[in-house]
């Protein structure tokens, strides 16, 4: 069984795509901070190792942004710098204001992404101003920020809710300026309320290709186009592979997903598509560090998470478990053990069927030549995993209430093989 399995990620090809240049950054002590809770010093710090381990001294995440808003933040940011890599690299990110420019100077950082909101609900509605006005502030910290030494990321909030022809005016003397100041234009589309849409077919503010098409044609290069999704609808991962698609090279993730509402885009889960669209490996085995960092937080992993939720390798099917039984690769997308260190399993209920019982047994080391699923046996023991639900009963059987069933149905079975292990368990 250890061999049938796939060594490495299924590829992803895209007709008239080239992922060479395609990059991921992230944004968890940032957007996932603030969506989820406060991050300690040691929090902090743990989970910058994670990308570093991830990275595994490459340079899949490109950098990692942070708050420098409170004392706690700038100790973090300081013990950051200590470590001296190169990737993730160190970025701030800021309101469209002086003082926070400020901030970026004060704590040494050369790299900057200014939040630039765009659509008339938080111009006028959150900002208070008009259009103009708030197109010539951020155009003033930007040129400030050139000034400096200081390299610019503009994020353009809620931008799939903008009107595209003010979009248009704005990213025009956004480049202008960049250009006249000798820095290249750099520019993150924000999906702030979830609300894009991957569909080439979409149409302006909320088609994602039709966004980045918009940006390239004014003139962004497109390593220098990003995007950042939320999950509202349930539509970040599309929406990123759209941009990603379209020319966008940047994805802008937290880990796990977290950030405000219904969350951010899953950086694991970019990291896994990064992988099959480069060809190349990641060491997502890093992300259960994050996972125990997160839950001291007190984020908790839903079941039915995609790659790190209990259940997201194990099956209760029985079609699934025949399909596992005969070669692993029929129901998995990827060794799992390989890929993450986590095995796949299975949970036995009324629909997992006679293959439920010999996958079992043969987990706790029954020869396969010993079961056949049709035999009298196996048979018997399925009719009394059925008993089990006849009054009522919901949840999957556990390993106790299975082992007892077979002790039942199978006694010489169960002493030879599943007795002896359930002993060295029980006094383990």
């Amino acid at each position: 069984m250890e061999g049938c399995l796939l060594n490495s990620l299924p590829r992803i090809t895209l007709e008239g795509f080239d992922p060479t240049h395609i990059y991921i950054t992230d944004t968890t002590l940032r957007d996932g901070q603030q969506g989820l809770g406060y991050f300690t010093v040691e929090d902090s710090l743990e989970l910058y190792e994670v990308l570093v381990e991830i990275n595994g001294g490459g340079r899949v995440i490109v950098n990692t942004e942070v708050f420098l808003y409170t004392e706690k933040d700038r100790i973090v940011v300081r013990k950051l710098l200590d470590y001296g890599y190169e990737y993730p690299k160190i970025v701030a990110w800021i309101r469209a204001s002086r003082g926070d420019l400020d901030l970026v100077s004060e704590a040494g950082l050369d790299e900057a992404v200014i939040l630039t909101s765009i659509s008339d609900y938080h111009i006028v509605h959150k900002l208070g101003l008009s259009r103009s006005e708030a197109l010539e502030r951020y155009l003033e910290v930007i040129g400030e920020a050139y000034r400096r030494g200081i390299t610019v990321k503009c994020a353009l909030e809620d931008v799939t809710r903008a009107d595209p022809s003010f979009l248009r005016v704005f990213l025009e003397r956004y480049l202008e300026l960049a250009e006249r100041s000798g820095f290249e234009a750099k520019v993150r589309l924000s999906d702030t309320l979830g609300l894009g849409l991957p569909f080439k077919e979409a149409g302006l503010p909320r088609g994602i290709p039709r966004l980045v098409e918009l940006v390239k044609s004014i003139g962004f290069k497109p390593e220098n186009i990003g995007f950042h999704g939320h999950n509202d609808l349930g539509l970040v991962v599309a929406n990123h592979l759209a941009a990603w698609a379209s020319g966008a090279y940047e994805s802008n993730c937290t880990l796990l997903g977290i950030g405000e509402r219904a969350g951010n885009c899953p950086l694991e889960v970019m990291l896994l598509h990064y992988a099959a669209l480069k060809g190349e490996r990641v060491n997502l085995k890093a992300v259960w560090r994050a996972v125990r960092v997160l839950e001291r937080v007190g984020y908790r992993v839903p079941e039915y998470q995609p790659l790190i939720g209990s259940n997201a390798f194990r099956t209760k099917a029985g079609i699934h478990i025949d399909g596992l039984l005969k070669n692993p690769i029929v129901y998995l997308p990827f060794d799992p053990r390989e890929v993450l260190g986590v095995p796949y399993s299975i949970e036995i209920t009324p629909y997992s069927g006679r293959s439920a019982v010999v996958y079992w047994l043969r987990a706790y080391g029954v020869p396969e030549e010993l079961l056949d699923k049709d035999s009298e046996e196996v048979t018997l023991a399925y009719r009394m995993i059925l008993e089990a639900y006849s009054n009522g009963r919901r949840t999957p059987l556990t390993d106790l209430e299975v082992a007892e069933i077979i002790r039942r149905a199978m006694p010489r079975i169960y002493e030879v093989y599943i007795k002896p292990r359930l002993t060295l368990h029980r006094g383990s």
